[in-house]
């Protein structure tokens, strides 16, 4: 090419590149640098080697600190840790993990322990008793008992489990623990610490174990084979009062900085053995973390403030944003939106959104699309906003402030990761938090430099009452051999969206009716 012609180009280019708004070569730039430069993988992996994250626990406190910590060293000075509540005792479950069929033959038993649940002081060796479940079946095999680890039904034989009366009697026959199956090839970990103190910790322990281990123990009990277990389990209580924290880093805004768009995630995770929380919430945490890293080194200066927020307790119902929406109630009307990422690994595949501001989430979503063809993002049309929902966004939802989880789009199968054992980083797509982290450095500068805040719901549901943080302690006896659903979270929450999805159905169901 001829020197001439290459300089010609060259100034069409730029002439072209200067001619765009200011926020549109801001939100360019960004998109350049978060492609060549990424490093939210590396922050994954970083993360993943403080391990699990359970709410009060001393992983949880060191989560926070290193985050704040690497805000600052992206050059926000002003991040900070931010207390929301206290939790009466504190949670730890060590290295020391570690579960064997040891006759009659050898086999290794992936598992896991409801966490806030009592462990052992070292390994602890027993036989193997099929679970008796009514008062005749006990009283045939109450003798074996004591020492003994108890194996419960499966459900697919159809018979129920012992009532919770029944297994209190196997627990003061001095049973070692209850064994139950996970019924798939994932353990699910779960726990609550509501109405435990120090001097009331649970005593009796309940293990689970995947399907395949299950069936292998009951297949030697059915040949009447002496089969013996081993059970070693880490899980140390720690005194409280724990105080519990959020991460908060801010961009101030250069002309409007009392009003802001928030960033966040969850930090805290199950802790069940073989999971560090790399992908329920670590890679939506690094999409947050790498999102801030991104627009401080492009020098991008927003016009409104970009809070970045991590949230511990959500796990156990949100707690931690229900908090910070509690103690930020002059700030609601601020917000323009809240952008939360809690579906795991997958890429950010576009947003839910009423006709109103569907607009603006098109411009919004544009750079990003383009500049990422293989990875398309959709905007849905919804009637109105949602009223509850599993993650930290319901907490803002609830009060009439937009928050969005974001549509996950890709290959990755989250069920497989979502609080089993299978949460680390070798499950997460480095592909995928490139794009996250971009769309949400992209999505947050675009709505602070935008001409004005999102547009609400012409209904806002800021007068509603919000549902207060649990008196810990006060809603909920714990009781350790309590029969009940998935031990969980956000079970509030939950019931929030299920007759969210109820009212907004509704309608369609009158309209059925009447046809029919």
């Amino acid at each position: 090419m001829r020197p001439f012609l290459s300089t010609a180009i060259l100034f069409a280019f730029s002439a072209t590149t200067f001619a765009l708004p200011a926020s549109d070569v801001a939100v360019g730039k960004v998109i350049e640098l978060g492609k060549r430069d990424n490093q939210a993988f590396a922050l994954l992996q970083e993360l993943a080697r403080i391990g699990p994250r359970l709410t009060g626990s001393p992983n949880a406190q060191r989560a926070c600190l290193w985050a704040v910590e690497k805000f600052k060293s992206f050059g926000i000075e002003n991040a900070r840790i931010e207390e929301w509540g206290e939790m009466p005792v504190g949670f730890q479950r060590g290295s020391r993990q570690s579960a064997r069929m040891v006759a009659p033959v050898v086999r290794e038993l992936e598992f896991t322990t409801p966490s806030w649940s009592p462990g052992t002081e070292g390994p602890l060796r027993g036989p193997a008793v099929l679970e008796p479940t009514t008062e005749e079946e006990l009283a045939a095999v109450s003798a074996r008992l004591s020492g003994a680890w108890v194996v419960a039904p499966p459900a697919s034989e159809g018979r129920r489990a012992a009532p919770a009366q029944l297994q209190r009697k196997l627990y003061e026959l001095g049973i070692l623990g209850r064994i139950t199956s996970s019924g798939s090839e994932r353990v699910t970990t779960g726990g609550r610490f509501t109405g435990l103190s120090f001097d009331n910790l649970p005593t009796g322990r309940r293990i689970t174990v995947r399907k395949s281990d299950m069936d292998a123990i009951r297949e030697q009990l059915e040949r009447a084979e002496k089969v013996e277990l081993e059970f070693d389990m880490e899980n140390t209580f720690v005194p409280g009062p724990i105080k519990l924290y959020n991460v908060i880093a801010d961009i101030v805004g250069t002309e409007r900085p009392d009003e802001m768009v928030i960033v966040c995630a969850h930090l805290d995770s199950w802790d069940g053995p073989g999971s560090v929380g790399a992908n329920d919430n670590g890679t939506g945490v690094v999409s947050a973390m790498e999102a801030a890293r991104i627009l401080m080194k492009s020098g991008v200066k927003p016009k409104r403030t970009i809070r970045f927020a991590l949230w511990t307790g959500e796990e156990q119902g949100l707690l931690g944003s229900r908090g910070y929406v509690q103690k930020h109630k002059d700030e609601w009307d601020k917000i323009s939106l809240v952008l939360n990422d809690d579906g795991g690994t997958n890429y950010h595949g576009g947003y839910h959104v009423i006709e109103s501001m569907a607009d603006m989430f098109r411009q919004a979503i544009a750079p990003v699309s383009e500049a990422f063809p293989d990875l398309p993002q959709r905007i849905e049309i919804v009637a109105q906003m949602p009223r509850g929902g599993s993650s930290d966004h319901a907490s803002f939802n609830m009060v009439g402030v937009p928050g969005f989880y974001t549509i996950e789009a890709g290959r990755a199968d989250y069920g497989h990761v979502w609080h089993t054992q299978n949460d680390r980083p070798e499950f997460s797509i480095p592909e995928y938090l490139v794009q996250s982290s971009v769309d949400h450095a992209a999505m947050s500068l675009y709505f602070a430099n935008a001409a004005s805040l999102l547009p609400r719901p012409a209904t806002p549901l800021a007068d509603r009452p919000l549902p207060s943080v649990p008196e810990f302690g006060g809603w909920r006896i714990f009781d350790p051999l309590e029969e009940h659903g998935p031990e969980c979270d956000h079970d509030d929450d939950f019931a929030a969206y299920w007759w969210d999805r109820f009212l907004r159905e509704l309608p369609r169901l009158a309209r059925s009716f009447v046809r029919s």
